[in-house]
């Protein structure tokens, strides 16, 4: 291909002027996409795409829905200086007043190449810092609207900072210097595999010698903070055996964890077929609770290229990146996926089965003081998936968030308890797994499934009224979270006054006083949310309020616990609050001190989560090794 001067995506397609709403004809040849990142610590790309055309009106489609992100989540905003142009000629484009999206044109009839030219800018703490960047094709493209992503093809190149290096499960052709050439891929391969360049790097292979090959690519703000301890190692290779045991087949040909160390480049978790993207606290080699996050995050995502990636429900699987994805069965991609997001880690010695049981302990209670419940059932926090994402604030547990993650956690828990006993422990979860995401080891690949699919294969592992099952626990109203899989298991779910560590609330700095007094708070006493019928609910207060008093002394957040924790003993809890430019005192009628919650063991029945969490692949043993090889980085 030629070598690209600007590495910018060449696959933006742009819908120009005069255009009414159409279908433009799929590029006779490759687009050929040029990204160029070397001001990505700018947050700054620029892009150069030349599309083949037939002469004639043309509407150019920027992604819009993407695979994993559930909503229509394009980042079009970004999308500055946008020029398009034929034989040296400006091309007018106009945007579609109703797709937004979609910019339309025409292509005068001497030509027959589209040149598309575009630079894309990223919010600042999103995907960039001085030492690294994602690079996230779907916001560095345009294509031909109503064209398939699998008939859409894009060939290209990605120049980046010179002495940074490049991470991507893209056929890469060529490397010259500081731009990397990938070879013709369709554009669902090609927005399904992202980069990851940086200055400091370091390759870390995991089970070495198995087919396919694992690694994790490691970029952070200085070498030193790429160095994994080597029972993190370990505990990965594990999590390699653990998946191959639990599914019984790979559908990729190698795969790859893009995992980013920063506190400056945002946040990350999204998912691919032959690697993920995992943006995570710099810390999360070293510090408890960022390496147990780190684990769940890591596990997720690797366990969504079987459950979300090669099988797929029908209404999440579109043939382009314009067409609005259904996200009623997302309570199996995701949350069957955040089941062995908390089970796998355990299995591969990543957590123990204490940290394990304390984090379902505070999923479990969560959900079950989530009010919301008594009027929305849990399918229409994934039928509303674009709205449910962001009901993270104030009256958060009136609303229901994105519960199908959580919620089926447990409903799959559930599951697996009964397969275990009707089949008096013959057959599990693990033999769904094995006939509903298996089949022959190979490329990906995407097998779609209906509710009905989900049924038969259940049954067929063991027969039970699985519809009823389901239908009750997802489509149904239930006012209490369903909590079999715990009891099942020989468990209970139970409060006391020891705090639960694992109690957490994603992107959340504050403290729970969930179950007490029924409140959330940041550490400047703003409160965040209020669950109605608990104390604080019923003595009029709300979310957005703030705490400046305890007990006729000034707020701090040592001083509150404290107050909670005598109520069993005091006379009251008073606070002294502002609303807005009012002071007003509140006087809560509690007195059950300290309560937070973690799983007992129920002697009366099997320990059955001991027995899911137990090692399937390999049996913990001193004087294992793992090899690091040391790679790209300075």
């Amino acid at each position: 291909m030629t070598k690209l001067c600007s590495f910018v995506f060449c696959a933006l397609p742009i819908l120009p002027v005069f255009a009414s709403a159409q279908t433009t004809p799929a590029p006779i040849q490759p687009a050929l996409l040029q990204v160029d990142a070397r001001e990505a610590s700018r947050n700054l790309f620029h892009v150069h795409e030349t599309l083949s055309l037939p002469p004639g009106k043309f509407t150019l489609a920027y992604p819009k829905w993407i695979p994993g992100e559930h909503a229509p989540t394009g980042t079009i905003n970004g999308v500055i200086n946008l020029k398009l142009s034929a034989n040296g000629k400006t091309i007018e484009w106009k945007r579609d007043d109703i797709e937004m999206f979609h910019l339309h044109g025409e292509l005068p009839q001497n030509a027959t190449v589209l040149d598309v030219s575009f630079d894309y800018v990223a919010q600042p703490g999103t995907i960039a810092t001085s030492h690294l960047a994602r690079i996230k094709w779907n916001r560095l493209v345009m294509v031909s609207e109503g064209v398939s992503g699998d008939d859409f093809k894009v060939e290209g190149s990605l120049r980046f900072p010179a002495n940074w290096k490049l991470s991507t499960a893209l056929p890469l052709t060529k490397t010259e210097g500081d731009t990397a050439f990938f070879a013709p891929v369709s554009l669902n391969t090609l927005i399904d595999s992202p980069g990851l360049i940086g200055r400091y790097s370091k390759r870390i292979p995991l089970a070495e010698g198995t087919i396919p090959s694992h690694e994790i690519d490691v970029y952070a703000e200085t070498q030193a903070e790429t160095e994994m301890p080597l029972e993190l190692i370990k505990g990965y290779t594990h999590l390699v055996g653990e998946t191959g045991a639990l599914f019984g087949a790979r559908h990729y040909g190698s795969y790859r964890w893009l995992l980013s160390l920063s506190n400056l480049g945002g946040s990350e978790g999204l998912e691919h077929h032959e690697s993920s993207e995992d943006g995570v606290d710099e810390k999360s080699f070293t510090e408890t609770d960022a390496r147990l996050d780190l684990a769940d995050l890591l596990a997720h995502e690797f366990t969504h290229s079987w459950n979300g990636k090669y099988r797929r429900p029908v209404g999440l699987a579109t043939s382009d990146y314009s067409t609005p994805m259904k996200g009623e069965l997302l309570w199996m991609y995701e949350g069957m996926t955040q089941y062995w997001g908390s089970i796998l880690p355990g299995r591969s010695g990543l957590w123990t089965s204490e940290e394990t049981r304390e984090t379902i302990a505070g999923v479990a209670a969560r959900l079950d003081y989530t009010k919301g419940r008594e009027w929305r059932p849990l399918a229409d926090t994934a039928v509303t998936v674009q709205f449910t994402y962001g009901n993270r604030g104030a009256w958060a547990s009136a609303l229901r968030g994105a519960d199908y993650y959580n919620e089926s956690l447990l409903i799959w828990l559930e599951a697996d308890t009964i397969i275990r006993q009707k089949s008096s422990g013959k057959a599990s979860l693990d033999d769904f797994c094995k006939r509903f995401h298996g089949g022959e080891t190979g490329k990906p690949a995407l097998k779609t499934y209906t509710f009905e699919d989900i049924v038969s294969t259940l049954n067929t592992v063991q027969p039970y009224d699985w519809r009823n099952f389901l239908t009750e626990r997802i489509y149904r109203v239930r006012p209490h979270a369903p909590l079999g899989g715990i009891e099942n298991s020989g468990w209970k779910l139970v409060y006391d006054d020891i705090p639960n560590e694992r109690d957490v609330v994603y992107g959340y700095k504050g403290s729970l006083f969930t179950y007490s007094i029924g409140i959330s708070v940041d550490d400047d006493g703003k409160i965040a949310d209020v669950i109605f019928d608990l104390p604080a609910a019923k003595s009029g207060m709300a979310p957005g309020m703030k705490i400046v008093g305890v007990n006729g002394r000034k707020f701090t957040m040592e001083e509150l616990k404290s107050a909670v924790k005598v109520t069993k003993t005091s006379e009251a809890l008073e606070l002294l609050v502002e609303d807005a430019d009012f002071i007003k005192t509140f006087r809560l009628d509690y007195k059950g001190g300290d309560r937070f919650p973690h799983l007992k063991r129920d002697k009366s029945k099997p320990d059955l989560l001991t027995s899911i969490l137990s090692p399937r692949s390999w049996k913990p043993k001193k004087g294992e090794k793992a090899v690091i090889v040391e790679v790209d980085g300075e």
